[in-house]
This record gives structure tokens, sequence and C-alpha cells, in this order.
């Protein structure tokens, strides 16, 4: 009989339909029944790994149907003597405000005690057992029901291929010798497969996956850090003799682990290889091994081949548009850019008005600490050769250890998206959005800024933008900084070194940004999962950890860290943030899903 070796995963949900991912032991037929409604896909292989993406349609809008798997006739999803409540399809409903949770950065360690003193209470598995009613929080009302996200955005370094735990190094060793190229680090696609059944296995996370419709996006970490840094980086890592086997399997599987379930009906009918799997004939289980092989190479020689950003729209309450940070770079001196011209132009389409709120996913924080910004700003015109030849191999250096690699750190790219949300936020495309609001991981701290116009624009007399600009950071969701990285993030991040940066950026001439920002709230450096939730045109959001009470290690209770309502700013006001402690619609970090009991 067929295994479900991982999954489900409840992926990409719209009004009436819901795509459900599994991995399996061998080929089979999947079959997906939620009330009367049943659907059925086969598997397909890659590299002697079984997957099928199962797309459930007919479902009851804004509903959530209770629903199990079966391969050929095996029945295999929910799980016999399961603690958890049945998993669930639940579609998006466009009239219900929107709820999304979102973070980065997931190690993927025991939940014990000495798994939680390296690297935190995993705060994904704390919320899951407070939705699941197995635990509860200090900050749970009395008798009041409170409800989920309707999806859960992950922000990138879902996970670690080049800093492997010790199951993962435990699974290497038995394939090759660690002493070898590339060591430790993941080395092919058979590697990648195991590294997310590890960090998607837990009963815990595997029973939120299999509720809770998630999106996704790389960062390096997926990959190796500092990927796509530079040139330089590129040129060392293709000088080695295990990098290409690595970049393709990297790319290879994170289109079926991650990319695939990111695509609506409307992507999928355009994704070549989603119709190549689509068009199995019934001969046999189709092999895309070599397919999608050839694929990631192309799409690593040729960014422009295939677009991994993608857009959500919710009714006109909001649109979140999750850019590709990191395999759309450009990378040659002269004209460096976080993201590609067909991406750039992409993007620039996507960043329009009209909605209440404008949400950006991108891994990389678009407005880092102001210091920490000049700084990179500072580094990639030094990196460059704007002082010689010798500093620029300093600056390279620098850039390489240190991660200067943000948008600051491409100032070519973050100039024309500043330029894109002032036009946004000033109302020249479509009415402006009371929020404009970025959503980044990455940084392994959490905080929230304001962005308006600089001081320039201000004294030129630029009129009051009429959206608010803010940048909303959630990292690490398990994946702590050492205490002595925190004290150096923390100077950075008050505003300390940034005359420093300034003065170090101006040295080279960088350009003045058109946005000055400040912090509203932070910085804060717990292991967090993030909620937002639109309230017409104010927008509220909190962070919440994991707490370890009586030495129970594995039974982590949700703690709320911190919560911040934006309110739409009066209109010819700049605005500034207005908390809201005691909440307005549930308790921040709590939740239940519809029709289900407080825990």
């Amino acid at each position: 009989m067929p295994t479900l070796l991982l999954g489900p995963l409840v992926r990409s949900v719209e009004a009436t339909s819901a795509a459900v991912w599994v991995e399996t032991d061998t080929a089979c037929q999947v079959r997906i029944t939620a009330g009367d409604v049943e659907a059925v896909a086969p598997t397909f292989a890659v590299h002697g790994h079984h997957y099928a993406l199962v797309i459930v349609d007919g479902l009851p809008t804004g509903e959530a149907t209770p629903y199990q798997v079966h391969l050929d006739e095996t029945g295999v999803w929910p799980l016999p003597d399961s603690p958890f409540p049945p998993s669930v399809l639940a579609t998006m409903d466009p009239e219900k405000p929107l709820r999304l949770a979102f973070g980065s950065c997931r190690t993927s360690v025991p939940h014990d005690a000495e798994g939680n003193a390296t690297h935190g209470v995993d705060a994904l598995r704390a919320y899951a057992r407070r939705m699941a009613g197995l635990s509860r929080s200090d900050q749970d009302p009395e008798g009041q029901q409170v409800r989920w996200p309707d999806m859960v955005l992950f922000l990138g370094d879902q996970v670690y291929a080049d800093e492997t735990t010790e199951p993962m190094r435990e699974f290497i060793a038995s394939r090759r010798s660690l002493d070898e190229p590339p060591w430790d680090e993941l080395k092919d696609y058979d590697e990648y497969a195991h590294l997310y059944k590890i960090a998607w296995s837990d009963p815990a996370i595997r029973w939120l996956l299999s509720t809770l419709p998630s999106a996704m996006i790389f960062d390096d970490h997926d990959v190796r850090d500092d990927w796509n840094t530079s040139l330089t980086w590129r040129r060392q890592m293709e000088a080695t003799s295990w990098w290409h086997e690595r970049i393709v399997s990297g790319l290879a599987s994170y289109w079926v682990y991650q990319h695939l379930g990111n695509l609506t009906a409307a992507a999928r009918a355009e994704d070549a290889l989603w119709q190549r799997i689509q068009a199995q004939d019934g001969a046999g289980e189709l092999d895309l091994g070599p397919e999608l092989d050839a694929f990631a190479d192309r799409v690593n020689e040729d960014p422009t081949a295939y677009r991994f950003s993608y857009v959500r729209d919710f009714g006109t309450e909001a649109r979140l548009v999750v850019v590709d940070s990191r395999a759309a770079r450009v990378l040659e001196p002269g004209r460096r850019s976080i993201v590609d011209d067909v991406e750039m132009a992409w993007l620039d389409e996507q960043l329009t008005g009209g909605f209440d709120h404008l949400l950006i996913g991108t891994s990389l924080p678009f407005l880092l600490a102001r210091g920490l910004h000049h700084l990179e700003a500072f580094n990639e015109a030094l990196a460059s050769g704007v002082w010689g030849e010798r500093a620029a191999r300093v600056g390279e250096r620098l850039r390489q250890a240190v991660d200067m690699e943000h948008w600051a750190a491409f100032q070519d790219g973050f100039a024309e998206v500043s330029d894109m949300v002032v036009s946004v936020a000033s109302g020249e495309r479509g009415p402006a959005p009371a929020t404009v609001t970025f959503l980044s991981g990455d940084v392994h701290h959490s905080y929230v800024s304001e962005a308006t116009h600089s001081r320039r624009r201000q004294k030129e007399g630029a009129a009051p933008l009429r959206s608010r600009v803010i940048q909303a950071v959630c990292s690490p969701i398990r994946n702590p900084l050492p205490r002595a990285v925190r004290f150096g993030t923390a100077f950075l991040s008050y505003g300390v070194a940034g005359p420093i940066g300034r003065a170090a950026s101006l040295s080279t001439r960088v350009r003045n940004p058109v946005l000055g920002w400040e912090y509203l709230r932070g910085p804060w450096f717990d292991n967090n999962l993030a909620t937002l939730e639109v309230h017409g045109r104010d927008l509220r959001m909190w962070w919440a950890r994991g707490v370890v009470h009586d030495g129970q290690h594995d039974r982590p209770r949700l703690e709320q860290v911190a919560d911040i309502t934006v309110r739409e700013q009066a209109s010819q006001g700049s605005g500034t943030g207005r908390e809201d402690e005691t909440g307005e619609s549930g308790q921040p970090g709590t939740a239940q899903r519809q029709g289900a009991t407080s825990g």
C-alpha cells in the first residue's frame, strides 16, 4: 500500500477551490474528499520521489470543510488517534476581513530542553498548538472565541541548506563522507527532500500546514548564505566542484515543495511545468526530473526565464505582491539590481492604488535600520570601485562577511521601487491605499518602521503622502541571534550609527533616498510569528512567541510580544503610529478556525 510521507499541505486557496500538496512513497492516485466534493490526481516523480497537487474545486465559499486523503483506496489522513482537530479546507470569503500570519527563518531541531536552549522555542509550533486548542495563552479572554488567520506567508529560510542540524548531518553521513565537498551542506535533490521532511514532519507543524493555507518565497539559506550577493560571490561558487548540482537541486526542489503551491488557478494555466503534469496520459507516472533539472539550470543562468514572484488579490480590501529578491538579481558591475528589468516592470504593474491596503512581501526588508541602510549603500559604492581597486576588494570582503546584501545594497533598485511607492501613496496610480506595507524577514529581529518624504523632498514642498508607508519585519520563527550580535544590531537600529552610516554613504556620493523613515516599534529579538488583520482602513499587527511553563518544553504556550494598530491618517497629515494594546478582534496570537471551539 502507498504511504503518505509528507503533507497534506493546504496551499493556494480561492473562493471555491483549494490546492492540496502531498509526497508519497510510490506512484499512486491521490484522492481528496471534502463533504460532497471529490478530486483525484496522479502522482508525478522527481528523482525517485513522488508528489501530487490535487485541486479540490466546488467548495462552498468562505466555509471550512473537513477533508480526507486517500492513496489509491487507502485512507491515510487524518491520522488515527490524532490529538489534533480535523484538517479543513477553508475557502476565501471576500466579505471577511483579511487575517494573515507571516514570518521567516526557521531551523528544525528537537523541541526539547536542549533544542530550546540553542534555538529557542519554535514560535510556529507554539502557534499550531494554540490553534489546535492544545494550549492556552495568558492573553486569552475567558469564553471568547477567536479565529484563525486566512493564510500564513513564509518569507524565506524555511529550510537551511548550508547550516544543517544533527538529524540532517546523520542522513548526509549515511550517503557520503562529510569530509568531502560540500561537507555537511546539502549536495543533491535527495538531500533537499530529506531536509523538507525534517522541517515539516513534527506532528503540530504537519497538522498546521494541513489546515492553514500557506504561501512561500525563498531567501538565501534555502540555497546558501549570501546567495547572489555579488558577481564575485557567484564566480566563487561556480568555481567549485559541487555548486552546479546544488543550485539546480535547490531551485528544482523549491519549485516542487514551495513554489508549485503558490500558484493560483490563473497562474497554473500559464505554467509550462504544471501543464506538463496535467497532460499525463495515464500510461504511467510522469518522470518530471529531467525537465525540472533543465528548467532549474535555465533559470539559474537567465533569471528572466521564469517568475517566482506572484500576486494575490483579496477583493478591494488588500493586494499582496510577493517579490523574489534572490533569484531575479542582476549582478554585473554598473547595472546591479536586486531584480532584473523584466521583474521590475512586472512589479511596477502590480503596485497600484484602488485597494485599502497594498501589501508587499519581500524576504529582505525594504527599509532597514537607517544606519545599516547607509552602510550597505556605502559598501556597494566601495565594492564597485569608487575608491579604487584595492578598496573594492575590501568592500567585497566586507559585503560577504557581514551580509550587506539587502535592498539598500542595490541602490538603483531601491530608488526605483521607492519612486513606485511614492507614486502609489500620492494617489497617482488610482485611489491611494490607507497603507503601503512591506512584510519582511531575514534579519533575525523584528520591528515596525514608518516612512514618509525625506527631509529634502519636504523642503522642496512635496505634498504629504496620502498612504502610510510601513515596514513590518518578523524574524526569526526559530533561529535567534547570539546575544553579542544583538547588541550590534540594536546599536544600528536605534540610530546611533545613523549619522556614521550617512556620512559614509555621502563620502561615496550615494544618492539621497526619496523616503525618510523611523521606528514605530522595536527592535526585539524573540522567536516570533506575526499576524496582520485588516480593520477597514486600519491595519493591526501583533507578534507572538512560545514560552515554556513548568519545564514542559514540548508544550509551549503562546505569549504576546508586541501589538500595534496603524490607523488611517488624516487626508493631509503624515500620521504617527497609534498602538492598540487591548485588541479589537480577539487576542493576539490566539486563534480558532470557523466552527471550532476555544481550547
